[in-house]
């Protein structure tokens, strides 16, 4: 089941926030994150805040979740008030937001539109599984104002795909990928997973080759993590799989980022690929840099001007607090400039373009410069450059972001 939420300072019911973190809206690119936590089935590896109906039980309802969503978009516009800047992106995610009715994923952006504001070249992305669209629904929405959308794809491995417990056929993703570009989606993602038990390098070659052939403009490849209390770690633990190897997970990795390289994809973050700058998630890309978002659904996080609060998990918890006209946070808190710095560090160089070595300490860039040395960072000038991994340190970049921080 999903993990639990952090404790942090309580919020108030109003959901208001310090005039610290108001005043510095428009300094930063603003987004909205809109978590759909409806799933038609649970994957054996997912530990995301999400619900199958039989999870879900009494209290909250798939099918007046839109209201609900509404109802907190209001709150948003409200806290923010009428000087907060458009949103630059919006990103439905989940658990499967397009289990939603089209309609109702468009309402909620023309309620997005009329009581926030989009930027007039807004990215409006949902992630879809590749069995829960059809040619009718992305053309609405993209009439509705989408133009990226993210599939699930994980293998094109009919065995890798039933371990994951995935419910769509090998082929699935690619014919969505067409049915979405000729509805006239601007860009598409290809979400993947490496290191399955029982996946080869033959398995995952073959996934890379599917994905490429399908042409999307944007790629995800994430090892495979086996998180606490999902069905995956009871068969990891009952000995019925082998746990992910950690060399292996290293070789799939550069597999894949050999493969997409010479496929014109090139890394921008450390497990995501594009065909350029226009296809990369710019709304990623606000998480990555520090910007702000207000996150919309039950245990979504959102951040603003240095406030960080996370709403309640259950929906019908949330529905709840929502439907009383009360703010659904469940906590808060707000960042020190230490804290601030270190996400900077910790966020920044996962990118491409690397981090400026005037955020380290003293410390930090003796570190770098050992991490050079090792062929674990490209480069470290002088203040004013910038700290960039190699391929051998994005297999590392956690042991090089704690060896920053020292």
């Amino acid at each position: 089941m999903p993990s639990t939420l952090p404790d942090g300072d309580p919020a108030p019911p109003d959901g208001s926030l310090p005039l610290s973190a108001i005043s510095t809206l428009g300094q930063q690119p603003f987004g909205v994150y809109v978590h759909v936590p409806f799933c038609a089935s649970r994957c054996g590896y997912c530990d995301f805040n999400t619900y199958t109906a039989r999870e879900l039980g009494g209290g909250a309802s798939q099918l007046s979740y839109v209201d609900t969503v509404i109802s907190e978009v209001q709150l948003a516009a409200h806290v923010l008030g009428p000087d907060a800047p458009r949103a630059e992106t919006v990103f439905f995610g989940g658990g499967t937001p397009t289990l939603l009715p089209s309609e109702h994923l468009a309402a909620i952006v023309a309620e997005l539109h009329e009581r926030i504001g989009l930027a007039r070249d807004a990215e409006i992305t949902t992630e879809a599984n590749p069995e829960s669209v059809t040619p009718r629904s992305l053309d609405r929405l993209r009439q509705a104002g989408f133009t990226r959308i993210s599939l699930g794809m994980q293998s094109a491995r009919e065995h890798v795909l039933a371990v994951l417990d995935r419910q769509h056929t090998p082929g699935r993703a690619a014919a969505a990928v067409a049915e979405a570009r000729a509805a006239g989606f601007e860009h598409i993602n290809l979400d993947l997973i490496y290191g399955t038990p029982g996946e080869t390098e033959q398995d995952w070659q073959a996934s890379l080759d599917a994905a490429i052939e399908a042409n999307p403009d944007h790629v995800s490849a994430y090892a495979l993590i086996v998180e606490d209390g999902t069905a995956l770690a009871r068969r990891v633990a009952r000995g019925e799989i082998p746990a992910p190897d950690d060399d292996v997970l290293a070789d799939r990795y550069e597999q894949a980022d050999v493969t997409l390289s010479q496929a014109g994809y090139l890394w921008y973050e450390v497990s995501n690929w594009s065909g350029g700058r226009a296809a990369r998630s710019r709304h990623n890309e606000l998480y990555w840099t520090g910007a702000d978002w207000w996150g919309i659904g039950p245990g979504a996080h959102s951040h603003v001007g240095g406030v960080r609060w996370w709403n309640v998990k259950h929906p019908s918890a949330y529905a709840g607090l929502v439907e009383a006209g009360r703010s659904p946070a469940h906590a808060r808190e707000v960042l020190s400039p230490r804290a601030r710095r270190t996400e900077q560090i910790m966020l920044g160089l996962r990118l491409r373009d690397g981090l400026p070595v005037s955020l380290l300490s003293p410390g930090g860039r003796a570190a770098a410069q050992e991490a050079v040395g090792y062929g674990l960072l490209s480069r470290v000038e002088h203040l004013g450059g910038r700290a960039v991994l190699t391929l051998r340190g994005r297999l590392l970049a956690d042991a090089v972001v704690r060896s920053l921080l020292d």
